[in-house]
């Protein structure tokens, strides 16, 4: 069993509260309020920047070309396709395409861009690899269990949100990394801090959806 697993087993019971909250849940299911997927769609625009900066200087502490080019292959779909998708998720929910420009971060979009950002700068290219672990792949998860459960949630941009998270590009990535953190002859020395910089994440993947869902003040 790869470094990688061990910390997904570690963490098992908060990850499964991630893929299988009821945000997910209702999403699936096309009962999700519009009102609670606007907020959602505005605090992940807001936290975009953050997961760039945190990409961004992954490429720049990657061990070599290779790896420096996989996580660019990430990177770029986000910087020249993400910005269009979320112009069309604010049109299609009553708001002005570029509203994300204008959202305020409420204090749980906050914290976690915070700690991403601290990991960026300050942590090793084996801690970025276990934040996007998290991010990445907790998405993959709940998407393709929603897609190979039948999900049709009759609201045409749930389903797109649920597609692009299944797709898999998106899952070949996560693989990737996941092979790039268990070849990493420095992981193992690592790894307690691995540990609680992936329990750190996933603790944040939650409450996002926590915020999400029921609203927060900021």
């Amino acid at each position: 069993m790869g470094l990688s697993l061990d910390l997904r087993t570690a963490n098992a019971e908060l990850w499964e509260r991630m893929v299988s909250h009821r945000f997910v849940q209702e999403l699936g299911e096309g009962s999700l309020p519009t009102a609670k997927f606007r907020r959602y769609m505005l605090q992940d625009y807001v936290f975009l920047k953050a997961l760039v900066k945190l990409v961004a200087l992954g490429i720049a502490k990657a061990p070599d070309l290779a790896a420096a080019r996989h996580l660019d292959g990430f990177l770029s779909p986000v910087l020249n396709g993400e910005e269009e998708l979320f112009h069309r998720a604010f049109k299609s929910l009553g708001e002005p395409s570029d509203a994300g420009r204008f959202a305020e971060p409420l204090p749980t979009t906050t914290a976690f861009g915070s700690f991403i950002t601290s990991v960026a700068y300050e942590g090793s290219y084996e801690e970025i690899l276990a934040c996007l672990l998290v991010t990445e792949g907790t998405y993959v998860d709940w998407a393709r269990r929603l897609a190979g459960g039948g999900a049709a949630p009759g609201n045409a941009f749930y389903q797109e949100w649920i597609d692009i998270h299944a797709s898999e590009d998106l899952g070949s990535f996560v693989d990737w990394l996941q092979q790039a953190l268990d070849a990493s002859p420095l992981a193992a020395a690592q790894a307690p801090k691995l540990q609680e910089v992936l329990r750190t994440v996933l603790y944040y993947e939650v409450r996002f959806w926590d915020m999400a869902y029921d609203g927060e003040t900021s």
